[in-house]
C-alpha cells in the first residue's frame, strides 16, 4: 500500500525497524527539548502530515520500551487518524514514570499502525442473539485460570 505523505521536520520518514514490523516508529519535531514531568502529558508535534487511503485509519501507540522504562506512554492510546485528517500528526504522551522525561527533536516517541477498518449500519432492533457470555462485563472470567 502506498500512503501519501508530507515531511515538514528535519527527520526522515517513518520507518519499519524489523521486516516483520506492524508499525513504524514517529519522532518528535520540536525546536527546543521538552520536558515531561511525573503525571503531566504533552502534545508532541512530529511534522507529519498523511493522506490515508478510504477504509483505513492510523492508530498512535506507545513503544513498549518507553513505557517499561521510563513510564511513559500515549494517553488516548490507541489513538486515531481517520483518512479524511489532514492536520499534522502530534502525539500526547503522559509521564506516568516516577522521574521526569525529556524529549529531543528526533526522539522516536511512538509508533503508527495503518490498519482496515470499516463503518458501520446500524439496524435497529429490540432484541439480540443469546451467548453464552451474555452480558458479562469487565472481570466476569476472573483471573485465575480454571482447570476444566
Amino acid at each position: 500500500m502506498q500512503v501519501k505523505i508530507i515531511n515538514r521536520s528535519q527527520n526522515k520518514l517513518p520507518e519499519y525497524q524489523t521486516a516483520y514490523s506492524a508499525g513504524v516508529d514517529i519522532s518528535a519535531n520540536i525546536d527546543e527539548p521538552i520536558v515531561i514531568q511525573p503525571m503531566e502529558r504533552a502534545l508532541i508535534p512530529t511534522g507529519l502530515f498523511m493522506e490515508l487511503p478510504i477504509g483505513y485509519e492510523a492508530q498512535i501507540r506507545p513503544r513498549s520500551g518507553l513505557a517499561l522504562k521510563h513510564g511513559i506512554t500515549v494517553l488516548n492510546s490507541p489513538g486515531t487518524i481517520d483518512a479524511d485528517y489532514r492536520g499534522e500528526i502530534k502525539v500526547l504522551l503522559i509521564n506516568f514514570g516516577t522521574e521526569e522525561f525529556l524529549i529531543q527533536n528526533g526522539d522516536r516517541i511512538a509508533q503508527m499502525v495503518i490498519a482496515k477498518c470499516e463503518q458501520a449500519e446500524w439496524l435497529l432492533t429490540e432484541q439480540l442473539t443469546e451467548t453464552k457470555r451474555g452480558t458479562g462485563g469487565y472481570g466476569h472470567t476472573g483471573i485465575k485460570q480454571s482447570n476444566q
